[in-house]
């Protein structure tokens, strides 16, 4: 039988599933696959749109294997637009020529932004929201405007609200103008409306409701927008955010039949009114209807993949709820939220004091829940949404009530819906747990639940606890305590050494997990140096050495440069340094010079001249803080509002040397601007006319993300008290190699409980945390200034004696310009190098 052929219009979020579908289940490989993807890149997460802001990395966005890389069958073609349609001979044309024949069609063409039919709509002031080319656009316009300019929003749903932040992100002033009497129409009620208008106006938007947009002409600032009320905003840009419609010309061009509303029309199976070609995602009406959100398109992808091979899956029903954060804002809409059915009653707590609002809507005998909103607070959400339509576990108010018990995942039926995105039940969950998933991870690889939004997880936390699944804490088999109780222990004790610590609490002599752990910890504790007595012999090989191991077996050497400033005197000698011993120098991503080549038996001899120099180790071979990035802030920069390169100076000084569960980076920008890249750092400090915003728990490795906002109008001391608190309740909690990112997520209640603790002192900890890093401050002395005047540690550094006495391990470069770097042979293997 020969091998059929499926084309795809469409490269989104949804295309993308219908092809990873239709290839999983392909076990024959039946079918080869022909992607059409009009956009220059592959598909993207366009859920999380409003990310790429800041980072304007398109990767961070990339779904994962969207490419196909590994797949023969797959063919993807990018910047790739379908013109053409021919129904009787099943071939698709392209705009570029191509003609690609099919056998089955598969329409993902999606949907696009509705722009009202406004006098001075198509002004090159105004944008829509969609896209990374389109926020490209809009950012290009911001920065051309400057910092505080006015942007405004037209729209004041999900995506407006969306827009609104991304404009406040690119350091814009946001004005949110919404038709409909309040904010997010289709998902909350007047209550729920209320409130959030309220929240996101303490959060720095201007929200103008039951107002539409009655022209745009040139004003002063570039726009000048007249409301229906009369009233005009001075404007920089505006960005429409107004609603989607279906993209379906193409199909109407093919005499597809469409439906009145737009949208191409499908049956339950998603096949149009063409036998051989399919519709799905936000263009397919599945018998008249559109569906907006990414869960009942991923649907539609998986019963299309059906139906090629031989299936008769049919849409089963959309779940349209959601839940999401909208400026730091908790938002969740569920089930019949506005009590539309018949006889419904509404149980309804609100608390304007503490900025939540809470509403369950019930049958006529208040034991069925329907429905639902959420706002400010959506931690119940997990637990309520899966109990539409089921009988309530108890009194409804109870439920939405501070103070009232919540059900918990043990009391949900196995077919209730855990993963409305992947339509995964409790039951398939529970039966991966019982196949051997023992954690979130594995769970998530067997039944693709908590892959999308991540709504889901704390209810598959419940299910894997309540299944008897014992997540271990251990260290490692030597410790059976975590490394956050290892931490109070040695606190506690006050023991110095790894001997007694493993004698009293552990068992056996250690391995390199427990031991270097356990070295971090007692450097957090003490002031000790890093080699001194038998705690060198814990180190791993970059802390041995102080100094990182690279792949040919030298070392790179970083001396500090705190906010990236140095003296001319100092260059100079760094200069001098590299050319007489023959090293090559980068400058990091820091903002240091990293000189890459030295033996061990150099280095001595290398720290001591920038030790001579007024410089000491920036540490970028340690567990600890390597850098405070800076701009130039208020000293140079015309949009400057505070001083960043005396911030970070003072940061990086204060922290220095200060070890802890994994890397910790800085970044400190003097404007909204984000010149320092503050929001992809552990601590992020981002300059305002009115103090210093902090963000916390930002950084990059294998899943990059975006700092989070702790604070909001700081003045120095207050900044400075925070992170204090900050890191070091991170580094007393957090696990073994841990991130400030995941550990963030790891801890119940997420950043609200961070909050509480740092900025409320909720657990009463904050003067010990406080005197804690002042101990640390005071304590603090350079660890090449320690090897240097301690004969002792000096004798450690010494050659191997399988190594070559003379090596040159500079850099040189062929003629194509392409660096060569020398493998020094004979030398012994190390940990791996870790970088700037």
């Amino acid at each position: 039988m020969s091998r059929k052929s499926a084309v795809v219009i469409g490269h989104g979020m949804v295309g993308h599933r219908f092809v990873e579908a239709l290839r999983a289940r392909d076990e024959s490989d039946d079918w080869s696959v022909t992607v059409l993807c009009e956009e220059p890149l592959p598909a993207y997460d366009r859920v999380g749109l409003s990310s790429y802001v800041g980072a304007w990395d398109p990767k961070e966005l990339a779904l994962a294997g969207n490419d196909y890389p590994d797949d023969a069958l797959v063919d993807l073609r990018i910047g790739r637009r379908a013109a053409t349609i021919d129904r009787e001979s099943r071939k698709v044309t392209t705009d570029s020529g191509e003609v690609v024949a099919y056998d089955a069609l598969v329409m993902a063409t999606g949907s696009y932004p509705f722009v009202p039919p406004i006098p001075g709509h198509d002004r090159p002031e105004c944008f829509v929201y969609r896209t990374l080319d389109d926020l490209d656009g809009i950012r290009k316009r911001a920065d051309a405007a400057g910092p505080g300019a006015v942007g405004v929003v037209v729209g004041g749903g999900l995506l407006g609200l969306e827009a609104a932040n991304a404009l406040k992100l690119m350091g814009m002033t946001p004005h949110v103008v919404e038709f409909a009497p309040r904010l997010m129409p289709l998902q909350v009620d007047e209550g729920g409306g209320a409130l959030l208008a309220n929240l996101v106006t303490d959060l720095g938007l201007t929200v103008h409701t039951g107002v539409g947009t009655a022209g745009i002409t040139e004003g002063p600032d570039g726009i000048s927008v007249e409301l229906s009320d009369g009233s005009v905003i001075e404007a920089a840009l505006l960005v429409f955010s107004a609603g989607v419609r279906p993209q379906d010309q193409l199909a109407r061009d093919a005499g597809l039949e469409v439906g009145e509303r737009g949208g191409i029309i499908t049956d339950l199976g998603c096949r149009t009114s063409d036998e051989n070609i399919y519709a799905v995602g936000e263009c397919a009406a599945v018998e008249g209807r559109c569906y907006g959100l990414v869960a009942p398109g991923y649907t539609t992808a998986e019963i299309v993949a059906d139906r090629l091979l031989g299936g008769a899956a049919e849409f089963p029903g959309a779940d349209l709820s959601t839940k999401l954060k909208l400026m730091g804002v908790d938002v969740a809409s569920f089930g019949d939220a506005h009590a539309q059915t018949p006889g419904a009653l509404e149980v309804v707590l609100s608390d304007a004091a503490k900025g939540t609002y809470a509403k369950l809507v019930v049958s006529d005998d208040a034991k069925t829940l329907l429905g639902g909103i959420l706002v400010g607070d959506a931690s119940a959400y997990a637990s309520l949404r899966p109990l539409v339509g089921r009988e309530l576990p108890g009194d409804p108010a109870s439920l939405i009530s501070p103070a009232g018990e919540k059900p918990g995942a043990g009391s949900l039926p196995d077919d209730a819906e855990v993963c409305s995105c992947n339509g995964v039940t409790k039951g398939s969950i529970c039966g991966a747990i019982a196949d051997g998933a023992c954690d979130i991870a594995q769970v998530k690889s067997c039944t693709n639940a908590g892959t999308t939004c991540g709504g889901c997880l704390p209810t598959i936390k419940q299910l894997l606890a309540s299944s008897g699944v014992v997540m271990s804490k251990a260290l490692c088999e030597h410790f059976e305590q975590s490394r956050a109780e290892l931490f109070e222990i040695v606190q506690a004790t006050d023991t110095r050494t790894f001997s007694a610590l493993i004698s009293k609490y552990g068992k056996g002599s250690g391995c390199d997990i427990c031991k270097p752990v356990v070295a971090s910890i007692l450097a957090s504790t003490d002031s000790d140096h890093i080699l001194h007595r038998n705690q060198a012999g814990l180190q791993d090989t970059n802390d041995h050495f102080l100094a990182n191991i690279q792949k040919n077996g030298t070392y790179s050497v970083v001396p500090r440069m705190p906010g990236g400033e140095c003296t001319p005197e100092q260059l100079i000698v760094i200069g001098e340094v590299a050319r007489d011993f023959g090293l090559y120098t980068k400058v990091t991503g820091g903002q240091r010079i990293d000189l890459f080549g030295a033996r061990v038996e150099q280095l001595p001899a290398i720290w001591k001249r920038l030790v001579d120099a007024g410089m000491e180790s920036g540490q970028a071979y340690g567990k600890s803080l390597r850098t405070v990035k800076s701009c130039v802030g208020s000293t140079w920069c015309r949009y400057g509002v505070q001083d960043s390169v005396g911030m970070a100076v003072d940061l990086e000084n204060r922290y220095r040397g200060l070890r802890s569960p994994h890397k910790i980076k800085f970044g400190v920008s003097g404007c909204a601007r984000e010149c320092a890249e503050a929001r992809g750092k552990d601590v992020g400090v981002i300059a305002t006319e009115n103090g210093w915003n902090l963000y916390v728990g930002g950084n990059g490795g294998q899943s990059p993300k975006h700092a989070q906002l702790l604070a909001g109008g700081l003045d120095d001391e207050t900044l400075v008290r925070y992170i204090d608190r900050y890191l070091m309740f991170y580094i007393r909690t957090a696990d073994r190699l841990q991130r400030t990112a995941p550990w963030v997520d790891s801890l119940e209640g997420g950043l609200d409980h961070l909050k509480a603790v740092v900025c409320e002192d909720s657990l009463g900890i904050a003067a010990d945390l406080e005197a804690a890093m002042a101990k640390h401050v005071l304590g603090y002395k350079d660890e090449w200034a320690g090897v240097l005047e301690d004969p002792e540690k000096l004798s450690r550094f010494v050659s191997f004696v399988n190594a070559p006495e003379e090596a040159d391990p500079t850099v040189s470069f062929d003629d194509t310009g392409v660096r060569k770097v020398p493998v020094l042979m004979g030398m012994p293997k190390f940990a791996a190098s870790t970088s700037e």
